[in-house]
């Protein structure tokens, strides 16, 4: 799978649209949502990402149907995403209930990400889209971590809860650095071809 896909047409360049509004709340929420998991408020915690999910899913049905998907629109929420699913893992690290190595692995990802962002800028790209297996990755992370959290003997001690939560976070893992992998492929081909066009 070819992480570079054709740039879509947006709808709009406005920034103060209906979705952007709801996907700046998203953002706006992330230091709450962190700090109920800190203060051990996990219930609490847990609905407002189950809010946060139905907001993502709101705003891209508004976007498609008042016509206005935009390039900000469609980079806000992939970095909402990163920052919850960061925010829970940190926190709950913080808390004993996962351990340092799961936030070293999910941190090392972003973190190649951010190295391919200066030759993706020399490509003329800020960003490559979004594809199906980061996607996926994100859904199952974004699962796994209210399940980890109740199901901790430190929250509400749903055992169950906590083992299928593990099983998600392990397939999330693997498909999050799995679509890295994508990107850096992505990132790399693009370097290529700049570097055809700039021969002489």
């Amino acid at each position: 799978m070819n992480a570079v896909e054709p740039t879509p047409a947006w709808d709009t360049d406005r920034l103060l649209t209906i979705p952007n509004a709801l996907s700046f709340l998203r953002l706006l929420a992330v230091p709450v949502f962190g700090w109920l998991i800190l203060a051990g408020h996990d219930l609490a915690a847990v609905i407002l990402l189950a809010v946060s999910g139905a907001t993502d899913w709101l705003d891209g049905f508004l976007a498609r149907t008042l016509h206005q998907t935009s390039l900000l629109g469609a980079r806000l929420d992939p970095v909402a995403d990163r920052l919850y699913i960061l925010t829970a893992v940190v926190v709950m690290t913080i808390r004993g209930i996962v351990p340092w190595w799961l936030l070293a692995v999910l941190a090392a990802r972003d973190l190649l990400l951010l190295c391919l962002l200066p030759s993706l800028r020399r490509s003329g790209r800020m960003a490559l889209p979004v594809n199906l297996v980061g996607k996926a990755g994100t859904m199952l992370l974004l699962l796994a971590f209210p399940l980890m959290l109740i199901g901790s003997s430190a929250a509400l001690g749903l055992v169950v809860a906590g083992w299928v939560g593990w099983m998600l976070a392990l397939s999330g893992a693997v498909a999050y650095w799995a679509a890295g992998v994508l990107y850096l492929r992505g990132t790399m081909k693009l370097a290529r071809e700049r570097g055809e066009r700039d021969a002489p």
